[in-house]
């Protein structure tokens, strides 16, 4: 097969704009479900055809699942080291339009995190029926 092949073949696999609004919905919907492996898989979709500056927020959000499964499994060493790499990454913010409201979540990771409090639920915001990975309209 040629080179050029391959890539088209690639490029044919990349998920539609509303395949990737279907995995931030799903990766919410499990996160909040206590499904923390099945979240980090469907965040990591959009987090691969994302670009910055919404990139590190969606590897803050997977870090961020992570961490959660480390706490349901009693690793409190994977739920500080994951939930800080997250911390650190959505504490910067998400630029307008982001599909997840990451201001109160970090707030709700630090005290999952560091106090040990509840795990913290997610939300979508108003800005959800956006192209996720962009802060412009397809």
């Amino acid at each position: 097969m040629k080179a050029g092949g391959a890539g088209r073949a690639r490029a044919a696999a990349r998920p539609s704009p509303h395949e990737l609004r279907a995995c931030v919905r799903r990766g919410v919907a499990r996160y909040n479900a206590g499904r923390f492996w099945q979240a980090h898989e469907a965040f990591e979709v959009v987090w691969r055809q994302s670009r910055p500056p919404e990139r590190p927020i969606w590897q803050g959000l997977i870090q961020a699942a992570a961490a959660m499964l480390h706490r349901e499994r009693g690793n409190r060493h994977g739920l500080l080291a994951q939930g800080r790499a997250a911390m650190e990454k959505l504490r910067a913010g998400a630029p307008a339009g982001f599909p997840v409201e990451t201001a109160r979540f970090v707030q709700g990771l630090a005290a999952c995190v560091d106090a040990g409090g509840p795990v913290p639920s997610m939300a979508l915001t108003t800005g959800a029926a956006r192209r996720p990975g962009t802060t412009k309209d397809a």
